[in-house]
């Protein structure tokens, strides 16, 4: 434990520990330089000889020091003083998510969005800077005092390329309650893990415990694998549909199922706010809240396989040796582990040829895998092969004899069965096409023809086809009320299983004229409610940048606002992004007056501070708080350091006083001053020889090489000679006595 009132870095002051993790602890500091309270964490002295420790400290930083993003915890500065490494952060005061739903039990549906809008813009801004958090956990997220959610503790963040269209495989798990199924497997792990365990988290947000629960993190991972997520409608019955809906596609077990992208989860929360029970939330291949006989339709289990379970069983000794805010938090096992993949497989990409090579695709896979195990009747099949075991070895000799040609007659006629179907799927007895060309085939199917028809008949036959429905209304002059006007696809296209089919249901009411509303400079949501009331259709266009128009306001509409339009007519919003980001200009070497003429053509503002440099002259930038090259917001203020020059050494002047001029000489030099004698001069109080003044007083502090003037004693001032008076004075007396 570092004490109160140690610097760190010549500028961090520690004041107090506020925290501590499996690998760090968190002290409360105040920066110096820029007179601001700071998080301070430093790496616990246990690891500080670990490299392999340090490096990953170091990691979490550089992941985390190009977030510059209200909803994110932002790091400030990294460094290194006397074996001590540190990382310093914005200080939040505040409490967990994870303390916050133990405090009040189960959060409202109104406050679980809120939360959840937040968090995932949050980690939003990371995807965008092309890093995957990989712990999204209640206790990752933190709620300040004034009501700001922000996003920490990156330790096992990793990023992703520069283009973000790659993922990085690895096998570093989170927190096993919120891991993905993908991320708990070892899989391939994207942004879609991410939005896992935010669906996870609001989850627990609104009944107020995890989904899956357990006595060790394999059987957690297990559950997270082969288990279907119940849904929260089941705990709360009058949470909201949408955020129902919501939460279950955040949580589907294929990737491919959840949302594609943090922007298109937080467009279903927000729409969410303003239509709580609306039906927007496309499920692909999952059945919405229907009767418990059919709830499970859709579900999609991931089994894992046995060398997937030892693996994880391996890892589960590393996890349990710490509790569980920081069991992860710096995990060298599962780098090693990576290590170990790579090596098999060379890289990432010829990892999932491999696999695909086995099973075409993943739906592919999935569906082998149900096949053997998403039987309601598994268990009771392992009891009856058991129990045929058992008996088998009760029976006598002859009988065993009887069941070995039985054995041999069934293993003939299930080679002739294997033949017959490979030679079937080949095409040797119909002609046809091969394996895959059949296999893709069967995952196809035609859209019937639902026009003209209710939504409740529409639904039912398009159950048939494993395809779902989604349903708008239109105003029509030449359909009833309530039937379907058209649908997308249409009737006869192919398609894959599980497809959602846009139906438009006629309103039964004439087509009527309505106005644009101003909706500019509105927010996003605002603007779409005042639409909607309008009885008009919203489409979002490319958001752009704005230096009028705030962050996520509306900048324009088309049609324009005041234009006369029929009803149903489609409105495209475009939203702002805010100022356009300005790019940090390099101030190194360049004097105070050009950075700062360099800084206001870029749109932002300088904060100047010195200090003493040895290698760089006076009045020149030594360094920068923000890299050059870094797109920052404009008008953000850019702090950079300016030279003063050496840092100049300072000595204390000794006392010369009753020195002689020797011994003065020899005292000056020694304190690395330069002496310098003026001469003599008569003093009473000093004697002959010996130093009565010098032009530095003893004790001053001045720079080395400061030149100190002295005098020396001529002894005292010697009487005036007597000037004969007396004597004239005594013969004038004389005169005049005569």
């Amino acid at each position: 434990m570092i004490k109160e009132g140690v610097f760190l870095g010549k500028r961090y002051e520690i004041l107090g520990r506020i925290g501590s993790g499996g690998m760090a602890d968190v002290y409360k500091g105040k920066d110096h330089k820029l007179n601001r309270f700071v998080a301070i964490k430093v790496l616990k002295s246990t690891y500080r000889s670990d490299e392999t420790f340090i490096k990953k400290f170091l990691s979490e930083a550089q992941a985390a020091a190009g977030l510059m993003h209200p909803n994110v915890v932002n790091v400030y500065d990294v460094g290194q003083d006397r074996g001590l490494y540190y990382m310093v952060m914005e200080l939040v005061e505040g409490i967990t998510l994870k303390d916050y739903i133990e405090k009040k039990g189960k959060l409202s549906a109104k406050e679980t969005i809120s939360i959840s809008i937040q968090m995932v813009t949050g980690i939003q801004a990371a995807h965008n800077c092309h890093i995957i958090h990989r712990d999204i956990k209640p206790q990752n997220i933190i709620i300040s005092k004034d009501g700001k959610v922000k996003v920490t503790d990156f330790g096992i963040a990793r990023a992703t390329t520069s283009t973000a269209t790659q993922a990085v495989t690895t096998t570093v798990m989170g927190s096993v309650h919120y891991t993905s199924p993908e991320q708990a497997r070892g899989g391939i792990v994207d942004e879609k893990s991410d939005i896992y365990s935010a669906g996870i988290t609001m989850y627990e947000m609104i009944t107020g415990h995890v989904p899956f629960d357990g006595d060790s993190t394999v059987t957690v991972a297990l559950k997270h694998l082969n288990e279907v997520i119940k849904s929260p409608a089941e705990e709360v019955p009058d949470i909201p549909y949408s955020l129902e809906c919501i939460i279950m596609k955040c949580t589907q077990k294929l990737p491919n199922k959840r949302y594609m992208s943090c922007e298109e989860l937080l467009q279903d929360l927000k729409h969410s706010l303003v239509d709580p029970d609306g039906d927007f939330v496309v499920l692909d291949g999952v059945t919405k809240r229907m009767p418990a006989a059919s709830q499970d339709t859709g579900r999609t289990t991931v089994v894992m396989s046995q060398d997937e379970l030892n693996r994880m069983k391996n890892r589960q000794n590393y996890n349990d040796d710490y509790d569980d805010d920081y069991e992860d938090d710096y995990d060298d096992g599962y780098d090693d582990y990576d290590d170990r993949r790579r090596s098999r497989y060379d890289d990432d990409d010829d990892y999932d040829d491999r696999r695909r090579s086995r099973y075409d695709d993943e739906d592919d896979y999935d569906d082998r895998r149900r096949s053997r195990y998403d039987d309601d009747d598994y268990d009771d099949r392992r009891k009856d092969r058991y129990d045929d075991r058992r008996k088998k070895n009760e029976v006598n000799k002859d009988t065993k004899k009887i069941m070995k040609i039985l054995m041999v007659v069934a293993g003939v006629v299930i080679a002739f069965l294997i033949m017959f179907l490979v030679g079937n799927a080949v095409g040797v007895f119909k002609g046809g096409k091969g394996t895959t060309t059949q296999q893709t085939d069967s995952e196809m199917v035609k859209v019937p023809d639902v026009t003209g028809k209710t939504y409740e008949e529409a639904q039912k036959e398009l159950n048939k086809y494993d395809l779902g429905i989604h349903k708008s209304t239109a105003p029509s002059d030449t359909v009833a009320k309530g039937k379907i006007i058209s649908q997308d696809p249409a009737d006869g296209k192919k398609v894959k299983k599980h497809t959602t089919v846009n139906v438009v249901i006629s309103s039964g009411e004439e087509a009527k004229t309505t106005t644009i509303p101003n909706v500019v400079g509105m927010s996003e949501a605002d603007a779409e409610k005042a639409l909607q009331a309008k009885n008009l259709v919203v489409k979002k266009g490319d958001p752009v940048y704005s230096d009028n128009v705030e962050q996520g306001e509306v900048v324009s509409v088309s049609p324009s606002e005041g234009a006369e339009v029929k009803e149903g007519t489609t409105v495209t919003l475009v939203i702002s992004k805010g100022n356009q980001p300005a790019t940090v200009p390099k101030l190194t070497g360049k004097s105070q007056s050009d950075a700062e003429a360099a800084l206001s053509q870029a749109g932002l503002s300088g904060n100047a501070t010195e200090d003493y440099s040895d290698t760089v002259e006076e009045g020149v930038i030594i360094s920068q708080d923000t890299d050059a090259g870094k797109e920052v917001s404009k008008g953000t203020t850019i702090g950079y350091v300016v030279s003063k020059g050496p840092k100049m050494t300072v000595v204390t002047v000794p006392d010369l006083s009753y020195k002689d001029k020797n011994t003065a000489e020899k005292l000056l030099k020694q304190a690395g001053l330069t002496p310098e004698y003026i001469g003599e001069d008569y003093s009473d109080e000093y004697p002959k020889g010996q130093v009565f003044y010098q032009s530095v007083s003893s004790g001053t502090q001045v720079e080395k090489g400061t030149t100190v003037k002295y005098m020396v004693s001529k002894g005292s001032q010697p009487s005036a000679p007597d000037s004969g008076n007396s004597g004239n004075d005594s013969g004038t007396e004389e005169n005049t006595n005569q």
